[in-house]
């Protein structure tokens, strides 16, 4: 049981693909708002992060191997237990989009069995496998899950292979379907679908994608991170099932 007074009363994200990119902008904003991030990803805990916590708070997960993932909730429902912290929010932004040899997209004809497997493991799998192995404490805290989708999941896209493009597609459906399901444990669910925004790893090339936007601009990974933090808050409080796409206008 934990005491009264080491109980943390913040309100508590757990966040995947942490370490750059909107990741990064997600935890900075939580953070000024004064919540406790619990960031999951690949690599271990830079002190080059800025929040605080940070290599207390972080759980290093390979989300492609479904045992180090399991492991991984284990140790996200130990630390919340631990000081009596509720479950807000899960915001699901880890992804991947592998290239060929010489950095070329992957289409359908050249992507390999492996990589399907590896790409939907860490883009579709593994976002509701989160979600399940945290549903109780999401529950009682009544809290909100974030999926990030693309652009790509609805178009043919320059750079992002056929098998991120479908996984994306289906972490879209898979979303409506989660509002469906966890709805009535108060639990709400949404995507957020990014167009070209401007991170450390924009393929090369982007810069002429920017006549196709009509704000004529690249998204800033802290534009996404304000609606990340809008879909977990209150003020969203009868949003579910949507999916909200940050694009400058992009859709065609």
């Amino acid at each position: 049981m934990t005491d009264t007074a080491s109980r943390d009363t913040r309100p508590t994200l757990v966040l995947t693909g942490a370490s750059r990119g909107i990741g990064h902008a997600t935890v900075k904003r939580f953070s000024a708002e004064g919540w406790r991030v619990i960031t999951c990803s690949r690599q271990a805990f830079s002190d080059k992060c800025p929040w605080p916590m940070g290599p207390e708070d972080h759980i290093q997960v390979d989300l492609a191997d479904p045992d180090s993932l399991a492991v991984a909730v284990e140790e996200i429902r130990e630390r919340l237990k631990s000081n009596g912290s509720r479950l807000n929010a899960l915001v699901n932004n880890a992804g991947i989009s592998p290239k060929g040899p010489d950095g070329e997209r992957l289409s359908s004809l050249n992507t390999s069995q492996e990589e399907w497997h590896t790409v939907f493991q860490v883009n579709f799998f593994a976002p509701i496998l989160l979600a399940r192995g945290l549903f109780d404490e999401l529950k009682r805290a009544k809290g909100s899950v974030v999926n990030v989708t693309s652009i790509a999941g609805v178009k043919v896209h320059p750079f992002a292979g056929t098998a991120y493009a479908s996984s994306k597609a289906a972490l879209a459906s898979l979303t409506r379907e989660m509002a469906s399901d966890f709805g009535p444990h108060g639990i709400r669910v949404n995507a957020i679908a990014p167009g070209e925004i401007d991170t450390s790893i924009l393929s090369p090339g982007t810069e002429d994608l920017i006549a196709d936007i009509p704000l004529r601009r690249l998204g800033l990974p802290e534009e996404v991170a304000d609606t990340i933090f809008y879909l977990c808050s209150t003020r969203s409080s009868y949003v579910t099932g949507a999916e909200i796409h940050i694009n400058g206008g992009q859709h065609t």
